[in-house]
């Protein structure tokens, strides 16, 4: 297999989801969601703190029409597909699935996580997954947020005249 090849066969379908994670039995999941719009350097610290708290790490990524709802109709600037690409480009991603719905609870309910990790600006009780994930006994985890990156100052400076 070459590289690109070992990088496609991290994104994995929705269809695909149980019978992979029925091959990681026994094994710390990490499980994080987002929109990944623009990779920043905050998202990369990001996903290689998840990634050390366990043995794989898999992502949820929002399908674009998801991205819309939730960001307004400019966004998302790239494709699912394209994001899902450059995440699983990642040394730190193990597993990168898209999901349709606003929040990540069908696709949690599919890979059953031991640890469910999210970036410093979310409170645990206070997301949408909460309930579902302590009925599972996945742990919570809120990693630090990295100051002064994201995608929403990424596109405010490239709107701005320099």
């Amino acid at each position: 297999m070459n590289f690109y090849e070992s990088i496609q066969s991290k994104i994995i379908s929705k269809e695909e989801i149980e019978p992979k994670r029925k091959t990681l039995e026994g094994k710390k999941i990490v499980f994080t969601n987002g929109c990944f719009d623009i990779l920043h350097p905050g998202h990369v610290s990001y996903l290689a703190q998840a990634r050390d708290l366990g043995d794989y790490l898999w992502i949820g990524v929002n399908s674009d029409e998801s991205v819309r709802r939730l960001k307004g109709e400019s966004r998302p600037i790239n494709s699912c597909e394209d994001r899902m690409m450059v995440l699983a480009a990642l040394s730190s991603v193990d597993f990168v699935s898209s999901f349709s719905e606003d929040t990540p609870l069908e696709i949690l309910k599919k890979v059953r996580p031991s640890i469910h990790s999210k970036g410093g600006d979310y409170q645990i009780e206070t997301l949408p997954e909460y309930q579902i994930l302590k009925e599972m006994g996945a742990d919570i985890q809120i990693l630090p947020f990295v100051s002064g990156k994201s995608t929403t100052k990424i596109l405010e400076k490239a709107k701005s005249p320099s």
